[in-house]
């Protein structure tokens, strides 16, 4: 793994928006999974501004969502899709067919993991995956536990993301279960990029990053990829050397 600090979030988000119309520009039919979540927004906002200036072409590209709580959809303020729509998808323009997310409201969520997951292998994998990390060292919304090698599956959420998440909705929220994308599209994509600000994220992420590689801390298996990109602020890496 490639270890990348800035001196502060903007300047993080400039770079990790010109790297991903870099992916792009070099393949433009790029399938990307791409996070939601607040660490993010400013990335978007700024590929955006690259797309509007002609910088880079996304006509071609397709789009899938990472994860979403069970439950919810684009509709539903405090949602995952409802934030990538908000920040990327809507001020892109995307035309229906770029874009792929979980039905987390579906009656059969394991054909909803079989639709994504065949969305990913019919395009040939992803060609960039970028995800953040959450409190507990989850990766989209694979808990502490989650095995490698699963593709997309619905998972129990743990206390503390349940926690988390409540931020996200305006008013108090029952979450209990979310769907995602596994960690073997990890494993799989021929580019990934950890996204990492703030001061809270820097203890889970030295030891995602210095300490042993566990299904206990999903983060770590960031380690295996010799190529994986891990972008972090001034603060999120503050304890790493």
């Amino acid at each position: 793994m490639n270890l990348k600090k800035f001196s502060d979030y903007n300047t993080l988000s400039q770079y990790t928006a010109e790297y991903i119309a870099g992916i792009i520009n070099k393949k433009p039919d790029a399938l990307l999974c791409l996070a939601s979540g607040d660490t993010p927004i400013e990335t978007y906002h700024r590929f955006v501004a690259l797309v509007k200036a002609g910088k880079v072409d996304i006509s071609q590209c397709t789009f899938v969502g990472l994860d979403e709580w069970v439950g919810f959809g684009p509709d539903d303020v405090g949602s995952c899709s409802y934030y990538v729509y908000r920040d990327l998808f809507n001020p892109l323009n995307l035309r229906s067919e770029q874009v792929h997310v979980f039905d987390a409201k579906a009656s059969d969520l394991a054909s909803e993991c079989k639709r994504i997951d065949g969305v990913i292998r019919s395009k040939g994998g992803l060609d960039l995956l970028l995800v953040g990390m959450g409190m507990n060292g989850h990766i989209a919304l694979n808990e502490p536990g989650t095995p490698f090698n699963l593709g997309c599956h619905v998972v129990e959420l743990a206390e503390s993301t349940k926690i988390v998440g409540q931020k996200y909705f305006e008013t108090e929220t029952t979450l209990t279960k979310g769907i995602t994308i596994g960690l073997r599209h990890l494993a799989e994509a021929r580019n990934v990029v950890l996204l990492v600000s703030g001061e809270k994220k820097a203890p889970m992420l030295r030891q995602a990053l210095t300490g042993p590689i566990t299904e206990q801390i999903p983060a770590s298996m960031i380690q295996t990829r010799p190529n994986a990109r891990v972008l972090v602020d001034e603060a999120a890496g503050s304890l790493l050397i």
